[in-house]
C-alpha cells in the first residue's frame, strides 16, 4: 500500500487549467512598477511644493486666521496743526464721518453682495466697479482692514447709513483736513488723501486706509504730522460671536509744524501778484521771498494756484479733475520744479567769476554800441552780430550791471575776437580773454546751481548746466563760442529752478554764504557753500546791483523813490524759439543791511522785465511799512 501524501489545491487542478483556459504563465515587466513610483513622486512633489509655497509665502492666511479670533479696528489719530510764522493756522483738522466696507463680510455674503453695491452707489455715488477695485488694490496681507469707500460724507449719507444698519458697510469717526487760505498757501502746505496701491509699495508701513501727505509740506513732512492711530482688538469665537475687547494703543497726533512763512506778506504777495498777472492778461507767475541772513523762507507763491480744501471736501470730482487735466498746471510747483532760463540776472556769476579769474576789473570799460561784431573765418565780409538789447555806450562793471549790458557780458563769457572786420567797435575791446564755458559751469556750480539745494519741499528739481562735451555728444556739433555767449547772459541751454535763483541773490546779498532754504521753523541754517573769501568781488557785485535801481539808466531805476534802499537786478529770458519772454526780478533790501531778499518771475509777460519790477515794488514798500519800520 502506497503512503499517502498531501496533496496542493493547485496540483489538483494544475492539468485541466491549463488545458481548458488555454493560459500560460509568463514573467510581469516592470513598467506598472515604474508608473506607480512616478505618480507617488509627482504627489510628494505636490504637497512638497505646497508646504514650501505656504511657509514663504503665508501672510494672507496667517491674517485670516488672525481675523477669525481677533479683529482690529482703528480709531484714527488728527493730523499735526501747520501754524504759520505767527502762530496762524494754516492746516487744520475737524471731526467727520467715514464709510468702510468690511471686505470679510462682504465677501462671504455673496448672495447679500448686489444689494450692498446698490446702496453705496445710492447712498454714497460710489459705483460697483469702483468698489471692486478697491477690493482688488487692498495688499492681501492687509486681509482684515476695511475699505475706505468715501471720506468726509455729508449729513444726508450719515442718515442713510445709520437707517442702513449694515454689518458690511460701516460708519466711522473720522478727522478732516482743512485749509482756512487755501489758495493762498497751496503752494506751500500741498494737500492731503488716501493712501494709493503704489502708496503702499512704496512704504509698505501704510495701511489701506491711511491719510497721508500728497504735496507740499504735508507730504515733506508727512511721517512726523501724521501721528499714529489707536488699535482696538475684538476676539470673537468661531461663529462670529463677542468674546472680548481691548485697547492696543491710544491714537496719537501728529506732531505741530511751525513754519518761517510770514503770514501777512504771503498774502500781501499772492494779492500783488494775482492782480498783475490780471492786468497782463497772464495767468502764470511765481514770487519767493527769502531771509538772506538764515535761508529761511518768508513767502511762496506759485500762480495758478488751487483750493486744497477740494481734496478733502465730498463730491469735488470734477474739480480735481479739472485741476490735473488745467493747461496750466496749478498742481505743479514751479518754485522748486520748474525749469527756467534765469536770462541777465545769471550776470552777477559772470562778475565775481571774471573778477576772482581776473578777467576784468571794476574799472574796466567796454565799449557797446548796441552789438557784438563776431568775424565769420568763412565768410569775412559778414561778420555775426551779437545783440545788445540797447546801445549801452562805454560801461564799467557796475553800470555793466545796472543797464544790464549784454556786449559787457558776452565778452566776460567768451571773451572778443582778435579783430573784426569792418571795425565797428572798440579796438581795445577785441582779443581779450574771457571766462571760457568750464569755468562758467565751475561757477555756476559754486553759488549752486545744478545740483539739489536741500529745502524742505518735495520733488526739488536741479536745472541743467550744459557743457561742450554734452553738446557734442547730442548734436555732434561742437560747443561754439555763441554758446558760451548766450548763456553768458543767461540764454540758450542753461537752466535754474527760481529757488536756486533766490538762494544765489541771497548769498550775493549775505556776503557770500550760501543757505539750504528751508521752511520748518525749527531747522538750523546750514550754509551748503562758503563763497565768503570771494567777498570783495562780491562787494562790487553789490555796489552793480545798487546802481541798478540809484543810476537813471538802471534796469530798476522806477524803485529808486522807495524809503528803503534797495539792490536789484532784472532778467528777461527768451523762451519757446523767442515766441514768449518771461519776466524776472531779483533783488534784497535794505542794501546795507540785507532783511529780505526778492524773486519774481512772470511767464510770457508783455515787456519783459518791465512787467515784473512794479509788483517787486509793491511788495518791497509793505515789507518795509510792515516789518521793517
Amino acid at each position: 500500500m502506497k503512503r499517502k501524501h498531501d496533496i496542493a489545491f493547485e496540483e489538483t487542478l494544475s492539468d485541466d487549467w491549463e488545458r481548458d483556459l488555454d493560459v500560460a504563465e509568463v514573467p510581469i515587466d516592470g513598467r506598472p512598477m515604474r508608473f506607480s513610483a512616478i505618480a507617488v513622486a509627482v504627489a510628494i512633489l505636490l504637497v512638497a511644493g505646497r508646504i514650501v509655497f505656504l511657509n514663504l509665502d503665508h501672510s494672507y492666511y496667517v491674517a485670516r486666521a488672525q481675523w477669525n479670533v481677533a479683529q482690529e479696528n482703528e480709531t484714527p489719530a488728527p493730523r499735526g496743526i501747520i501754524y504759520d510764522k505767527e502762530g496762524d493756522i494754516l492746516a487744520d483738522n475737524e471731526p467727520s464721518f467715514s464709510a468702510d466696507l468690511n471686505v470679510q463680510a462682504f465677501l462671504e455674503n455673496k448672495d447679500q453682495q448686489p444689494g450692498t453695491l446698490a446702496e453705496i452707489q445710492n447712498i454714497l455715488g460710489v459705483s460697483s466697479d469702483t468698489v471692486w477695485a478697491m477690493i482688488g488694490n487692498a495688499q492681501k496681507n492687509d486681509f482684515a482692514s476695511p475699505v475706505v469707500l468715501a471720506s468726509n460724507i455729508n449729513q444726508a449719507a450719515v442718515v442713510g447709513l445709520q437707517a442702513l444698519n449694515s454689518k458690511e458697510i460701516q460708519l466711522k469717526n473720522d478727522f478732516v483736513r482743512v485749509y482756512p487760505n487755501g489758495p493762498v498757501f497751496s503752494s506751500i502746505v500741498g494737500y492731503t488723501g488716501r493712501v494709493t496701491a503704489a502708496d503702499l509699495a512704496a512704504d509698505p508701513s501704510l495701511r489701506y486706509q491711511s491719510m497721508i501727505g500728497k504735496a507740499g509740506l504735508e507730504k515733506y513732512y508727512d511721517t512726523e504730522l501724521r501721528g499714529a492711530p489707536g488699535i482696538n482688538i475684538t476676539y470673537t469665537d468661531a461663529q462670529g460671536k463677542v468674546l472680548g475687547e481691548r485697547q492696543q494703543s491710544a491714537p496719537q497726533i501728529g506732531a505741530p509744524l511751525h513754519l518761517t512763512i510770514d503770514g501777512g506778506l504771503q498774502t500781501y504777495v499772492y494779492q500783488a501778484l494775482s492782480a498783475q498777472l490780471a492786468s497782463l492778461g497772464r495767468t502764470v507767475g511765481l514770487a519767493i521771498a527769502m531771509d538772506p541772513r538764515t535761508g529761511a523762507i518768508l513767502s511762496l507763491v506759485d500762480l495758478p494756484s488751487y483750493d486744497n480744501n477740494v481734496f478733502s471736501e465730498p463730491g469735488q470730482g470734477a474739480a480735481i479733475t479739472q485741476l490735473l487735466t488745467s493747461p496750466d498746471r496749478p498742481l505743479f510747483n514751479r518754485a522748486v520744479s520748474g525749469y527756467y532760463s534765469p536770462g541777465s540776472t545769471i550776470k552777477m556769476v559772470d562778475a565775481v567769476a571774471g573778477l576772482a579769474e581776473g578777467v576784468i576789473s571794476p574799472t574796466r570799460e567796454i565799449y557797446s554800441p548796441g552789438y557784438l561784431m563776431v568775424p565769420n573765418p568763412y565768410d569775412p565780409t559778414h561778420p555775426t552780430k551779437y545783440l545788445d538789447w540797447q546801445d549801452q555806450g562805454y560801461v564799467d562793471l557796475a553800470h555793466a550791471l545796472a543797464q544790464s549790458s549784454d556786449v559787457y557780458f558776452y565778452i566776460v563769457g567768451g571773451g572778443s575776437p582778435a579783430t573784426t572786420t569792418p571795425l565797428l567797435n572798440n579796438p581795445l575791446d577785441y582779443g581779450l580773454d574771457g571766462l571760457g564755458i568750464n569755468k562758467l559751469h565751475t561757477w555756476w556750480q559754486n553759488f549752486g546751481f545744478g545740483k539739489p539745494i536741500g529745502s524742505d519741499l518735495p520733488n526739488e528739481g536741479v536745472g541743467f548746466l550744459p557743457t561742450a562735451a554734452w553738446k557734442e555728444q547730442q548734436t555732434g556739433r561742437p560747443w561754439l563760442l555763441g554758446d558760451t555767449y548766450n548763456v553768458s547772459i543767461g540764454q540758450g541751454s542753461l537752466l535754474v529752478t527760481p529757488i536756486q535763483l533766490i538762494d544765489y541773490v541771497s548769498a550775493l546779498a549775505n556776503g557770500g554764504d550760501v543757505y539750504r532754504p528751508f521752511l520748518n521753523a525749527s531747522s538750523t541754517p546750514l550754509v551748503t557753500e562758503d563763497l565768503t573769501r570771494y567777498l570783495p568781488e562780491i562787494q562790487q557785485v553789490q555796489i552793480g546791483m545798487q546802481d541798478g535801481v540809484s543810476y537813471p539808466r538802471g534796469t530798476s531805476y522806477t524803485l529808486h523813490d522807495l524809503p528803503v534802499p534797495i539792490c536789484a537786478k532784472t532778467g528777461s529770458a527768451q523762451v519757446k524759439n523767442n515766441a514768449e519772454e518771461n519776466a524776472l526780478f531779483v533783488g534784497y533790501a535794505p542794501c546795507n543791511d540785507p532783511q529780505i531778499a526778492l524773486l519774481i518771475l512772470i511767464e510770457n509777460s508783455k515787456q519783459g522785465s518791465l512787467n515784473a519790477v512794479p509788483v517787486a515794488g509793491r511788495i518791497l514798500n509793505w515789507y518795509y511799512d510792515n516789518r521793517m519800520k
